[in-house]
């Protein structure tokens, strides 16, 4: 009987794995696993819901549409229709242009201040920015110097000053500001002078104040300033541009203005 309790445990060794009990329970099914509960489970998607798919890498996402109806686009400044309808065929027939693209017309209108003190006084030039900005509804540059002076205290890069270029609708709603409401308010005023011409069909007048324009405050004034305006047309000579300069309502000295209606 001893013999044969003491090959038993040898066979098993010279078999390799014992046989199974069949009443055992095998391994790894006799924990029960936990499965997700229902309401977990809609949570989840109502969270997915309220946070949206999020947009794939290296795309954009899609902009948000605008509420309400359109804006309305902005109506075209009075003295450009009365140029397209008045002043065009007036001047072609008065310096018999065939080619429509021979009428001459307005490019652009340069506002520039030249401050001198602006390296010393650096408060008066951002003064000067702020209500050339009001004057025109566009933000100046400042203009810095070009080359060093020694005479005058200047060196490459210092700010001497600010100017702004208008063009399309500012320029003709600057225009028609400037004739209309800020000529008139020069003290003495007499007329421009109307030998202010480059010989190119450039015109460029002067002003010693600024404070002929409406949008200035005088209580807020620091130091009163002129400036400098070129108007810059396609006329290519002295006499048609200023005879367009004319028809637009400018006041030349010694003659009567045409009314703008």
């Amino acid at each position: 009987m001893a013999d044969d309790k003491e090959q038993e445990p040898k066979q098993q060794a010279e078999g390799g794995a014992a046989t199974p009990d069949p009443g055992a329970t095998p391994r790894g099914e006799g924990t029960p696993q936990p499965q997700p509960k229902q309401k977990d489970k809609q949570k989840d998607k109502q969270k997915d819901k309220q946070k949206g798919k999020k947009p794939a890498e290296g795309q954009k996402p899609a902009p948000a549409e605008p509420e309400g109806p359109p804006p309305e686009p902005a109506p075209p400044p009075r003295l450009h229709e009365y140029y397209a309808q008045k002043v065009r065929p007036k001047l072609a027939q008065q310096f018999d242009l065939k080619n429509p693209h021979e009428i001459p017309k307005l490019v652009k209108i340069v506002l520039n201040v030249g401050m001198g003190d602006a390296p010393k006084n650096p408060k008066g030039l951002e003064a000067a920015v702020a209500e050339l900005a009001a004057i025109t509804g566009q933000q100046p540059v400042v203009t810095r110097a070009k080359k060093a002076i020694a005479n005058f205290n200047l060196r490459e890069g210092m700010a001497v000053g600010c100017s702004v270029t208008l063009r399309g609708a500012r320029m003709y709603e600057f225009l028609d500001r400037f004739i209309s409401i800020a000529v008139p308010r020069m003290r003495d005023f007499r007329g421009l002078p109307a030998d202010s011409f480059d010989g190119r069909g450039n015109y460029t007048v002067g002003i010693k104040e600024q404070m002929i324009f409406p949008e200035i405050d005088y209580d807020k004034v620091e130091k009163i300033h002129g400036m400098d305006i070129t108007l810059v047309t396609t006329a290519g000579r002295d006499d048609t541009a200023q005879a367009l300069l004319r028809e637009l309502g400018m006041p030349f000295r010694g003659e009567s203005p045409v009314a703008v209606n």
